[in-house]
């Protein structure tokens, strides 16, 4: 059985470690934000100038003027800390930010990830995705293993407009996980969703990758 969204981003929180700086994309990535192991001291970041992000409030709990980079609203914590952009990307192009879980329309299997852009559509801009993939020391990518028309995300090349070449480290989609100990590797099949078998995630990818003779089941 597949993984579904909350699973995926409970998947990416096994990769925090006390006292990691983290900064979360939009979409699935935000839900890292209630998953973080219990007892387990994390700091979210967010580019739009906030760091120390509590939990998603409840509906009585909003409060409109604290939202993150998706304009999401969100909650603070006693030690949250505000500033302006200018700051919050020199944490990020300063390498302060231990690890960035991202969504993303294509990632290739030398680590490219497209995640902002799809030609003749409407978007606001690229946002802080550039600054975070060259310069936070782990990325994680959480996506659908296939996009709504089937079509496989993890592939030779992406053909989408770029947001970083060779950057990414890990991929966790509904599936499966992916990883690589270095961006000199190849990514390697390392986890499977319950009931997903390795032949499925072959039929519904078209990237090169190294199996696993028996990969770890969670």
């Amino acid at each position: 059985m597949p993984w579904d969204r909350n699973q995926m981003a409970a998947r990416a929180a096994k990769e925090l470690r006390d006292g990691y700086y983290v900064n979360l994309g939009i979409g699935i990535p935000t839900l890292v934000a209630n998953n973080i192991p219990a007892g387990m001291e994390v700091t979210l970041q967010s580019e739009n100038g906030m760091l120390g992000i509590g939990p998603f409030p409840y509906d009585d709990e909003v409060d409109p003027d604290l939202i993150n980079a998706g304009k999401q609203t969100i909650s603070e914590l006693p030690s949250s800390s505000y500033f302006d952009s200018a700051a919050s990307f020199a944490m990020i192009r300063g390498g302060h930010i231990d690890l960035t879980v991202l969504g993303a329309m294509e990632v290739s299997e030398g680590g490219d990830i497209a995640n902002w852009m799809i030609p003749g559509k409407m978007v606001k801009g690229m946002g802080g995705a550039m600054d975070l993939v060259a310069g936070v020391k782990k990325i994680i990518v959480v996506m659908e293993h296939v996009s709504k028309n089937g079509d496989p995300k993890f592939i030779p090349q992406c053909t989408l407009p770029l947001t970083g070449k060779n950057v990414v480290d890990m991929i966790v989609t509904d599936l499966c996980v992916f990883q690589r100990p270095d961006h000199d590797s190849p990514f390697r099949l390392v986890e499977l969703a319950p009931e997903v078998t390795e032949e499925e995630v072959a039929a519904k990818t078209t990237a090169r990758y190294e199996g696993l003779a028996t990969p770890v089941r969670v």
